[in-house]
């Protein structure tokens, strides 16, 4: 049986991702410090609860499951809290990930795929964003994900690492099934404020800027299914048992939603009229950030199949009434 060990696989997409995994005749380990994470998210599998910086946990793990591939989840993923405290993101993210990297070098562990973002590229130079726009990324979670791409890039020259890199857009929704879905604390993600806002009548849904260059004034943002999102990290696992080199791929369905057609959305599904203020923008945000990502279907085989916005609020929805 294919083994995959998961860093971060008790998050919000690594949880999805192991399901997905488990579904597809893998082996999971979960490797996380549930710092961040939920034990009770861990469904397929066993976990070690371990830090990506300690080098010793690591290797142990490493070398008692001997994994085909490692899935790369674990990371700091606020871009807010990021710009407040860049050097706990360099720290974690950045430095976190060399130590894996390197121990899983060690341990004769060469195929990658690592959860990137499309944070690295900055401010659009062009729309849809395709893989070779620059990457010039506005905030430390960008960088701290971009460095990473180096290193990978730089690791893979001189030792023959073998990587699928996936620049994610907007992941969003939760498992149809029920058995995961999105948890953070805080909640800073915009669906589920939105959501929350929706349900109870003592919160408001802030929109976070009203004067970005977009067609109605609020960011505009690619929105792509989670349980697309876990699909596609199947297949880059398959692809790595067959191919060599690095492969980078934006996942993102090419259409962008605007935060006030999410709030029309929100209310669609609800059926209720959240309540909604207007603040200003979140340092660090651009104004949009569409994909272009014919790639990852010409080379994985990939395509969005739930991540139209009103499927997307739908399951999100269903999760967070669940937790009520």
């Amino acid at each position: 049986m294919k083994t995959v060990l998961v860093t971060g696989g008790a998050g919000y997409i690594g949880s999805h991702c192991c399901k997905a995994f488990a579904e597809s005749g893998w082996s999971v380990i979960t490797y996380d410090n549930l710092s961040r994470g939920w034990r009770d998210a861990v469904k397929w599998g066993p976990i070690v609860e371990g830090d990506i910086s300690d080098a010793e946990a690591v290797s142990a793990t490493l070398r008692q499951y001997r994994p085909d591939v490692v899935a790369h989840f674990a990371a700091y993923a606020y871009v807010g809290e990021s710009v407040e405290h860049p050097g706990l993101y360099y720290r974690n993210n950045s430095f976190g990930s060399l130590v894996l990297l390197e121990e899983m070098l060690k341990a004769d562990v060469r195929k990658l795929i690592f959860s990137s973002t499309c944070a690295s590229y900055g401010v659009p130079v062009h729309s849809p964003i395709d893989e070779t726009h620059p990457q010039s990324p506005i905030n430390p979670y960008g960088w701290s994900k971009f460095i990473i791409e180096r290193m990978v890039d730089n690791l893979s020259y001189a030792h023959g690492l073998d990587a699928v890199v996936l620049r994610y857009f907007n992941a969003a929704g939760c498992d149809a099934d029920g058995e995961v879905g999105e948890r953070h604390e805080p909640e800073t993600h915009v669906i589920p404020l939105a959501i929350e806002a929706a349900v109870r009548r003592d919160r408001i849904f802030t929109v976070n800027g009203i004067d970005f260059d977009t067609r109605d004034g609020t960011a505009v943002r690619d929105y792509v299914h989670v349980t697309d999102l876990a699909r596609a990290h199947v297949l880059a696992g398959e692809k790595l048992l067959r191919d060599k080199g690095v492969h980078v791929y934006n996942l993102g369905t090419g259409t962008g939603t605007s935060v006030k057609e999410l709030v029309d959305a929100v209310n669609r599904a609800s059926g209720s009229r959240l309540p909604v203020v207007y603040g200003p923008r979140r340092a660090g945000d651009p104004p949009a950030l569409v994909a272009a990502a014919g790639k990852a279907h010409r080379e994985l085989g990939w395509a969005p199949e739930q991540s139209g916005i009103d499927r997307i609020v739908e399951t999100a929805l269903a999760w967070y009434r669940r937790q009520l």
